[in-house]
C-alpha cells in the first residue's frame, strides 16, 4: 500500500540562531544533545529470592514536552534548556506531492500495489472486502472511498467474454441442426463445444494461462467443431448409404461397424483439418517481450481448446453416434437439403465455368492476390487495438520550477471546470508530483488525473470518448501554462512501461548536452505538430529549474580550518531539517526533525548570515564561505543504457501509428541534422509491433511450409 497526499507529522525543533549565538552554541551541539537524551538500554537482570527481574533503563521521549527540558549545555552550573533556545511544536514534514479530488481540495489516497504474478481480480476483491471491514473502526469524519478499482473494468470484460461466448455458442448450435439435418447429430457436434472448453479450462488451470478478454475472446467455435462436423457427415452418409442398400435398418452389429469404418477412413481428414488451425497458431509462441505476454494465453488457450476438441472427434463423435443416431434413417428431403440444393445451385455452374476457363480463373485468383497484398501493406499498424476501459486519463504538464501549492491549486482549478460543465464526469481525482514510495518519481509540475466516467448511456456533452476529449480540451484551455495528454488509467501505464513515456509515441535524442537536448528536442516537437494525428504533443523539461546555489569556497574554507562536510551539515540542518531522533506514540513513529525557524531560512539574506563554526570556535557567515546565487539548473536527468536523454512524446487520433511514424521518421530525416555525438531513437507501442513483425515473418513462413509439406506428402513428417 503506498499512501499519497496529506501530511506527515513530525516533532519539530526550530531554532533561532540569535539565541544560537547568545550562547555560544553551534546546531551540533543542539543535535547531540537531542541524540544523547532519546534512548532506552537494558542493565542484564537481578534475582531476589525465586523471582528475576529484568532492568531497563527508560529513557525514550514520550511527549512534546519532554523536549523541552533537555539540557543542551551548562554554564557555570546554570543549565540551558532545548527550549531556551528554540520553538518546539508539532509540525509536517516536507512533502513532494499532494491528492486533489473533485475541486473541494485535498485528500489522502491510497495506492494498492499488486505482487508481481497475482491475479488483479482477486487482488481487488480482498482490498474491497478490507475496505468494508475497516470502515467502521474509522474516526467520525473520516471516510474511505473507492475512486478507481479494476476489478469494474475487469468484470465488464468478463461479462463481455461471457455474452459473445454464449451467443456464439448459440449461433453455431443452430447452424450445426440446420444444415446437418438431423437433431441428434447436430446435438452431438454441439455437445463437443462444452466438452473442448472444459478440456481448455483444466490444462489453462495446468499450465498457469489466466482467461482474459484476449485468451478467451479468440475462441471461435466454428473451429473447434470443425472436426466433429466431419466425422459426423460421413457417419450419416455412410448410415445412409447402407440403410438404402439394405432397405431396412440396420443391426446393431452393422451399425457400429458401418460407423466404425466411416469415421476411420474421414479421420485423416479430420485431423488434418485441426491441425491446420493449430499450425496457424504456432508463430504466436515465437513472440517476445510484452507481445508475447499479451499474446501466448491466447494462442495456448485456442490451442487447447483445439486439441480437446480433436481428440473428442476422434474418440468421443463416434462413440455417441453409435448411442444416440438411430438406425433407421428415412431418406426425406429436410431444410438441409433444400439450403444444399439451392446453394449447390449456384456453386455447380460456377465450378463448371472455372474448370473450363482454367487460364482465367487462375489469372483472376492472383490479380486478386496481387490486389490483397498491395492493399495489406497500405492498411496500416498498430500494436493492438484501444480497449475502450471507460474512464479518462490525463497529465498535466506544467513548467519547471513551480511550487507544490500553486500545482495543487492548479488541479483543483481544472477539477472544478470538470464537475461544473461536464456532467459525464462522475469523480476527478489529481495526483500531483510524487507518493511517499516514490515507484512512479515526478516532481510538482506533473499531475496524472484519473477521470471516472458515468455509464454511457447518460453522456450529454459528447456522443463519443473522442468528442468528450476534444470539449474537455477546449474548455481547460482557459486554464495558462499547462499541456495536456490525454489517455486511460491502465493504457498510461501500459505505455509508460514500455517506452518510458505515456503517450503512444516517444522519440527520444541522446547526448551530453542539456541544452542542446532540449533545442533539439523542441525542434522535434515541431516537426511532429505538422503530422497528420499528432495530438498532446510535450517535451521533457530537462532545463528550467530556479535553484539557490551555495558553491563552497575551498580556498576560503581551508584558512578557517572547515571541512566541505561541516559546511554542507549545517546548510542541511538548518535549512532542510536533519532528522535527529523519533518519538514513539504507541504503535505510531514520528521524527525529531531540528532546523531553522522559518523567519531565519527563507530568503536569501537570512541565509547569507547562516553561521558556521569553525574547530577554533569563531562563527563565520555562510556568504564569507560560499558564492550564494540563484540559477538555472537542471530540472530533470534521465538516462538510458547510461546515456543522458530527452523524450518527446504525443497520441495519435485518427489514424494508425505505424504510417504516423513512418511519416514522422521522414520528415525528421529530411529536417533534422543533429550535432556530432548526438542520436535518436524512436519509442512507443510501435516497436513492440516491430518486434513481433520481425518474429512472425520467420515464424509465418516456416508454418507455412510445414503445411504445404504435410499437402504434397500427405505426412506430418
Amino acid at each position: 500500500m503506498n499512501s499519497f497526499g496529506g501530511f506527515e507529522q513530525q516533532y519539530h525543533i526550530l531554532i533561532n540562531p540569535d539565541k544560537l549565538l547568545g550562547y555560544n552554541l553551534t546546531l551540533r551541539e543542539i543535535y547531540d544533545a537531542v541524540i544523547n537524551n532519546n534512548s532506552n538500554v537494558g542493565g542484564g537482570s537481578i534475582e531476589k529470592n525465586s523471582d528475576q527481574y529484568s532492568i531497563r533503563g527508560i529513557g525514550l521521549i514520550e511527549k512534546i514536552e519532554d523536549l523541552n527540558f533537555i539540557v543542551v549545555k551548562t554554564e557555570h552550573g546554570i543549565p540551558i534548556y532545548l527550549n531556551q533556545i528554540a520553538e518546539i511544536e508539532y509540525g509536517k514534514g516536507l512533502r513532494v506531492g499532494g491528492v486533489t479530488q473533485d475541486g473541494n481540495g485535498e485528500v489522502v489516497a491510497g495506492i494498492v500495489m499488486m505482487l508481481k504474478g497475482a491475479n488483479s481480480r482477486e487482488v481487488a476483491q480482498r482490498v474491497h472486502e478490507k475496505i468494508e471491514e475497516i470502515k467502521p473502526s474509522l474516526p467520525n469524519g473520516v471516510t474511505i472511498d473507492e475512486f478507481y478499482n479494476r476489478e469494474n473494468l475487469i468484470d465488464n470484460t468478463i461479462k463481455t467474454v461471457e455474452t459473445n461466448l454464449i451467443e456464439g455458442g448459440i449461433i453455431v448450435i443452430f447452424v450445426l441442426v440446420l444444415l446437418l439435418g438431423n437433431l441428434r447429430a447436430g446435438f452431438i457436434v454441439a455437445s463437443v463445444i462444452p466438452l473442448s472448453m472444459l478440456f481448455a479450462i483444466i490444462m489453462m488451470n495446468l499450465f498457469n494461462v489466466s482467461g482474459n478478454l484476449m485468451s478467451l475472446g479468440a475462441i471461435d467455435f466454428g473451429l473447434i467443431v470443425d472436426g466433429a462436423v466431419i466425422i459426423v457427415e460421413s457417419v450419416l452418409v455412410a448410415l445412409t448409404a447402407k440403410i438404402h442398400l439394405n432397405k431396412k435398418s440396420l443391426e446393431k452389429e452393422v451399425f457400429d461397424e458401418t460407423i466404425y469404418s466411416s469415421s476411420t477412413a474421414i479421420i485423416k481428414s479430420a485431423i488434418f483439418g485441426v491441425l491446420i488451425i493449430i499450425v496457424v497458431y504456432l508463430p504466436i509462441f515465437a513472440l517476445g517481450g510484452i507481445e508475447g505476454k499479451m499474446f501466448k494465453p491466447m494462442a495456448f488457450t485456442v490451442g487447447f481448446a483445439l486439441v480437446g476438441a480433436l481428440l473428442l472427434s476422434i474418440t468421443y463423435v463416434p462413440m455417441m453416434c453409435s448411442l444416440i443416431l438411430k438406425r433407421d434413417l428415412k431418406e426425406k428431403e429436410t431444410i438441409a437439403d433444400k439450403i444444399m440444393n439451392f446453394l449447390k445451385k449456384i456453386y455447380q455452374p460456377s465450378l463448371e465455368f472455372a474448370l473450363k476457363n482454367k487460364l482465367l480463373t487462375v489469372s483472376a485468383a492472383v490479380l486478386i492476390l496481387i490486389i490483397s497484398l498491395i492493399t495489406f501493406t497500405r492498411l496500416g499498424g498498430e500494436f493492438i487495438p484501444k480497449l475502450d476501459e471507460g474512464d479518462l486519463a490525463y497529465q498535466i504538464v506544467r513548467l519547471p520550477g513551480i511550487s507544490l501549492t500553486e500545482s495543487i491549486n492548479i488541479g483543483t482549478q481544472i477539477e472544478k471546470i470538470l464537475m461544473k460543465k461536464f456532467p459525464e464526469v462522475k469523480t476527478v481525482v489529481t495526483k500531483t508530483g510524487a507518493p511517499e514510495l516514490a515507484t512512479d518519481p515526478m516532481g510538482p509540475e506533473f499531475s496524472d488525473v484519473i477521470v471516472i466516467l458515468n455509464p454511457k448511456d447518460e453522456w450529454t456533452t459528447g456522443g463519443s470518448k473522442e468528442e468528450l476529449i476534444e470539449k474537455i480540451q477546449k474548455e481547460l484551455s482557459v486554464v495558462p501554462g499547462i499541456g495536456l495528454s490525454f489517455t486511460q488509467p491502465i493504457e498510461l501505464r501500459f505505455n509508460e512501461l514500455i517506452a518510458g513515456a505515456r503517450g503512444d509515441i516517444a522519440v527520444k535524442i541522446f547526448g551530453d548536452d542539456l541544452s542542446i537536448l532540449s533545442d533539439e528536442g523542441n525542434k522535434v516537437a515541431t516537426i511532429m505538430g505538422t503530422v497528420q494525428g499528432a495530438e498532446d504533443i510535450s517535451v521533457q523539461q530537462v532545463e528550467g529549474l530556479p535553484q539557490l546555489q551555495i558553491k563552497i569556497l575551498r580556498e576560503k574554507i581551508s584558512r578557517y580550518g572547515i571541512n566541505v562536510e561541516d559546511v554542507n551539515r549545517v546548510i542541511e540542518t538548518a535549512l532542510a531539517g536533519k532528522t535527529s531522533g523519533v518519538v514513539f506514540e504507541g504503535d505510531k513513529k514520528f521524527d525529531i526533525v531540528i532546523k531553522y525557524d522559518p523567519e531565519f531560512r527563507t530568503n536569501i539574506d537570512a541565509i547569507k548570515s547562516i553561521l558556521v563554526a569553525s574547530p577554533d570556535n569563531l562563527m563565520i557567515p555562510l556568504s564569507e564561505l560560499a558564492e550564494i546565487d540563484v540559477k538555472e539548473g537542471p530540472a530533470e536527468i534521465t538516462r538510458d543504457n547510461g546515456k543522458r536523454r530527452i523524450v518527446i512524446q504525443g497520441n495519435v487520433r485518427g489514424r494508425d501509428v505505424e504510417s504516423f511514424v513512418n511519416e514522422l521518421k521522414s520528415k525528421i530525416t529530411s529536417q533534422l541534422k543533429l550535432p556530432p555525438g548526438y542520436i535518436l531513437e524512436y519509442g512507443g507501442t510501435f516497436k513492440n509491433l516491430e518486434s513481433a513483425r520481425q518474429r512472425l515473418l520467420i515464424a509465418v513462413p516456416v508454418s507455412l511450409f510445414f503445411i504445404l509439406h504435410y499437402c504434397s506428402s500427405h505426412s506430418i513428417l
